[in-house]
């Protein structure tokens, strides 16, 4: 029999060699028709007598890269075209529990089946391996196993909620699957994932060999006397498990995020019943949490925009492709030595500069740092480190940028000191050379001022730390050339992050709308909230951190030099608010600068692993009088996140922000906005923008003007209209 995406060749001995090759695709994915040929391939083994076991893998250099997440983005959040939503709910959970029973076929098919995984093999990829009665894995570091649905929002789908506990219990399964995390070769053998490792080309000899010799048709949890590893829920070891499970999922997640607590519910209840109920009872979770809109804003965001974005969706069509060779980073500070780190690690020749020599020693020394702790954890050599160092140039010599194809300075932010160093160093950039400028707050079109080729000047805003954060904040100036945004682009895309391209106003996008998360604590403990409130109920939003102590983070310096700056420009219009003040006197008066100083809203301690604590004296500073009885939790929650998503829609209407994709992934990557949520704009929608209007009013008529929605939002709550139906990517801009 011939299949489009398998092949199946059956030796001498009757072992059955099943290849995974989808045409046209770089990676094996679950996809309905690599199912339908799954399905067939099973019953021929089953069916065949001269077929005595079988050996899946393959044919490319990753196993399977796991279901295609798109199809479940056009599918999940509810009902659509014709369907009533209990149809569509009913075709949701029948098609799920379809692929669960297809690989329920396979362990049960009477023949030893083994997986032979040489590549990466995650989500449905790594379900379709567990299925399978023995692993084999190519012994290379690259190559991860893992279940990451959580990631996205989803839940194994294939059978992993219900196989990985059975198989290393779940105490040792449930932070695997809730958490996302990939494992290599290593580590997925100690912790009892895989059979063997062996070296890379020997997995499918080990994996017949194991069918020949040892083949064994049958999974530990169908044998008679099967216990669960550390015990069942029901027992003293397996109860508590759960207990804990629960009591760190509502610290850590809020109840905001279904996936997580539907893979607690999944885990207790299908270890409770024989596997095929278990199966049935994740299909039912799975269908749930597809039915759910926040599902559906996490896998258009986190996955399908993310993925579009990354390929380069927003690059101009016309501009030849372009590669950086050789970098100039101006600036060795934090921000500069990370950018010259994934620079030099993308193979670029980088040139740090700095004021004086020891400073950009000293930002070389970050990367060595680095360095340093991957080959501690084994991802890297010493041979590495010392090309990767190579590769960087620490220097205070200008003539040393001659020849760059880039350069980025990272310096103070000051008009008049980034001006000096743009004036010295354009000069040394080849002929259609780019000059960036990592500024996060100060307008490009007025840095741009000091370039003798505007056009050929940009905004590059990275986010701290560089070697982590995975989003790049491109600015377009006035005078900006399409050529330029494309070189910048595929200088993003040469360092693997995700860039968002945005238009030049005061803050841009992520650092104007990131700021009225951190201004709104300020607001409320100048209205007399108790700081330990701000604080609690900020992390219950979903934001990595609380307000305040995200102020003291930033350095409260930094935000009182920006308003400086900010209200110099703006002159009479500038509007000072009484949070500000409360800054100043911490500033000015107390000398409170944040983490860096030690103290600052908080006190911050000297030594490491200490713990930080709310500072004793805020409260009579900022003159506290409303405890836990005084205030409204819920509404004090939907001003933090309001806020930011009414600037979202702000930045959007002003021409700032011009695709949903950018303005939701970048709100999540770039400043940590409620991942639960898919972005502001997708909190909008979820909420309903003539819901969001309202509240936002009502908002307005209690705290101030700063909460009035904007026309576009009373256009489109008039209207009854989405930003993702209105403004969907590729449609016309229709305001």
């Amino acid at each position: 029999m011939t299949y489009e995406n398998f092949t199946v060749e059956i030796d001498s001995d009757g072992v059955a060699l099943i290849t995974w090759d989808m045409p046209g695709r770089t990676m094996n994915v679950l996809s309905e028709g690599s199912m339908g040929d799954m399905g067939a391939i099973i019953e021929q083994i089953a069916a065949d007598d001269a077929i005595k076991g079988a050996v899946l893998t393959s044919g490319k250099s990753a196993f399977c890269a796991g279901a295609d997440l798109s199809m479940m983005g056009g599918s999940a959040g509810g009902a659509s075209g014709d369907e009533s939503p209990e149809e569509k709910t009913k075709a949701l959970y029948e098609n799920n529990l379809k692929f669960n029973l297809l690989l329920r076929k396979l362990e049960t098919c009477g023949k030893p089946v083994a997986a032979a995984i040489n590549g990466v093999a995650l989500g449905g990829g790594l379900e379709v391996t567990l299925a399978c009665h023995y692993r084999v894995v190519a012994n290379n570091p690259k190559i991860q196993l893992g279940l990451p649905e959580a990631k996205v929002g989803l839940l194994p789908g294939g059978g992993g909620t219900q196989r990985l506990p059975r198989l290393i219990g779940a105490a040792a399964a449930l932070p695997l699957i809730q958490q996302g995390t990939a494992l290599n070769p290593e580590k997925a053998l100690a912790t009892g994932i895989v059979h063997k490792l062996v070296e890379p080309g020997a997995e499918v000899a080990e994996a017949k060999r194991w069918v020949k010799e040892e083949g064994d048709a049958e999974q530990p949890w169908d044998k008679k006397g099967y216990r669960i590893p550390g015990g069942d829920p029901h027992s003293k070891g397996g109860a508590q498990v759960f207990t804990i499970g629960n009591a760190m999922l509502r610290k850590q997640g809020h109840g905001n995020y279904p996936a997580l607590q539907y893979i607690m519910s999944c885990v207790y209840e299908g270890l409770q019943v024989p596997i095929e109920a278990g199966l049935r009872i994740e299909s039912r979770y799975f269908t749930k949490l597809l039915m759910d809109p926040r599902s559906k804003a996490m896998i258009r965001s986190l996955f399908l925009s993310m993925q579009d974005l990354t390929k380069g969706a927003r690059r101009p069509v016309g501009p030849d492709p372009s590669k950086v060779s050789k970098l100039g980073i101006l600036g060795a500070g934090m921000m500069g030595a990370g950018v010259a780190y994934v620079s030099a690690r993308a193979g670029m020749d980088v040139v740090l500069l700095d004021r004086d020599q020891e400073a950009a020693d000293k930002g070389k020394a970050y990367s060595e740092g680095l360095l340093d702790k991957a080959i501690s954890r084994g991802k890297s050599t010493d041979a590495k480190k010392a090309a990767l160092l190579s590769k960087i140039t620490a220097t205070t010599n200008y003539d040393d940028l001659e020849g760059c194809d880039l350069i980025i300075e990272a310096v103070f932010e000051s008009r008049d000191i980034k001006a000096d160093v743009t004036k010295k160093s354009e000069p040394k950039l080849v002929e259609g050379g780019v000059f960036g400028s990592n500024t996060s707050t100060l307008p490009i079109t007025g840095l741009a001022e000091a370039s003798a080729k505007p056009e050929n000047f940009i905004g590059i805003h990275f986010f701290s730390p560089v070697d982590k954060m995975p989003l790049v904040e491109i600015i377009m100036g006035e005078k900006t050339s399409q050529e330029t945004l494309a070189k910048t682009m595929d200088y993003v895309a040469q360092i693997r992050k995700t860039p968002i391209v945005v238009n030049d106003s005061r803050g841009f996008y992520t650092s104007r709308c990131f700021g009225t998360y951190v201004s709104e604590g300020i607001h409320m403990l100048s209205e007399g909230v108790d700081p330990a409130i701000i604080e609690n109920v900020g992390k219950t939003t979903g934001m990595p951190m609380p307000p305040l102590a995200l102020n003291d983070e930033v350095a409260l310096d930094l935000a009182y030099k920006v308003r400086q700056q900010t209200k110099a420009d703006l002159g009479d219009k500038y509007i000072e608010t009484e949070g500000e003040k409360i800054i100043e006197k911490m500033v000015v008066d107390l000398g409170r600068l944040g983490k860096k100083s030690g103290k600052g809203f908080y006190d911050w301690p000297a030594e490491k692993g200490g713990k930080k604590k709310l500072w004793a004296g805020l409260r009579e500073l900022a003159g506290t009088s409303k405890g836990a009885d005084d205030v409204d939790v819920d509404q004090l929650r939907n001003r933090f996140l309001y806020i930011q998503a009414l600037e979202t829609a702000r930045c959007f209407e002003e021409n700032v922000v011009t695709d949903v994709r950018e303005a939701d992934v970048g709100a999540i990557t770039g400043w940590g906005f409620a991942p639960w949520s898919g972005g502001p704009l997708s909190l909008i929608d979820m909420v309903g923008v003539k819901n969001f209007v309202e509240e936002c009013d009502k908002l307005a008529q209690l705290y101030g003007d700063r909460f009035k929605p904007n026309a576009l939002l009373r256009d489109m709550a008039e209207k009854g209209e989405t930003f993702y139906t209105r403004f969907a990517p590729g449609k016309a801009d229709a305001a």
